[in-house]
This record gives C-alpha cells, sequence and structure tokens, in this order.
C-alpha cells in the first residue's frame, strides 16, 4: 500500500474521511488512464496543443497523490506547450506513464475498485 502514490495531501483535503478518499481515488481511476492515453497518443504524433493540454491537466492529480513525477510530467507538459520540435520527449513520457500505470495498478488493488 502506497509504493507508488501517497495519500498524504489527499488525507489532509479529505479531513481523513475515508469515503471521500476513496471518492477521490475512484475519480484519479476514472480519469488518469484516459488522460495518460491522451497524452501517449499527442507526443506519438507531435500534436504539441493536446500533449500541453493533457499533461497540463493531469498535473494537480499526479501532484495530489504525490507520483514523484511532477517534475517530469511539468517536462512534457513545457515540450507542448513551447513545441520542442528538436526534443525527444519520449523518455520523460515514458517515466510518467510507468509512474502512472504503477499508480492506477496499486489503487485499484488497495481500493478494491
Amino acid at each position: 500500500m502506497e509504493q507508488h502514490y501517497k495519500l498524504f495531501r489527499v488525507r489532509e483535503l479529505a479531513d481523513n474521511d475515508e469515503e471521500f478518499i476513496a471518492t477521490l481515488a475512484a475519480a484519479f481511476l476514472e480519469e488518469v488512464p484516459e488522460d495518460a492515453e491522451r497524452l501517449k497518443k499527442a507526443v506519438a504524433e507531435k500534436d504539441y496543443r493536446e500533449a500541453y493540454q493533457a499533461a497540463h491537466k493531469m498535473k494537480p492529480t499526479v501532484d495530489l497523490f504525490e507520483l514523484g513525477v511532477l517534475a517530469t510530467l511539468i517536462e512534457v507538459q513545457d515540450w507542448g506547450k513551447f513545441e520542442k520540435r528538436d526534443m525527444d520527449i519520449k523518455p520523460q513520457l515514458d517515466i510518467v506513464i510507468d509512474a502512472v500505470e504503477k499508480a492506477i495498478d496499486e489503487l485499484k488493488s488497495d481500493f478494491n475498485l
């Protein structure tokens, strides 16, 4: 439990309301996988605007659940925002996607979702 994510800030936000914490975990599982797929597709297609928007949307949740890849996600976001055509963002994307996938699997298990 809580290897690939942390609930400290979630618990603080939820004032330790376990039902609300479970709701936030469910919201994570509903939104983040979809956003991650959107981000992967955008990077693969070099759709800078879409990559920026997907990464930007993911930031608050990645930060709240403390996945440990916020700075890397911001690099991906900035790649899209500033259309860094001369930069290969794939290594950073892989780090973010790996962290997200591990958190997804762990949250599903921990919250029986």
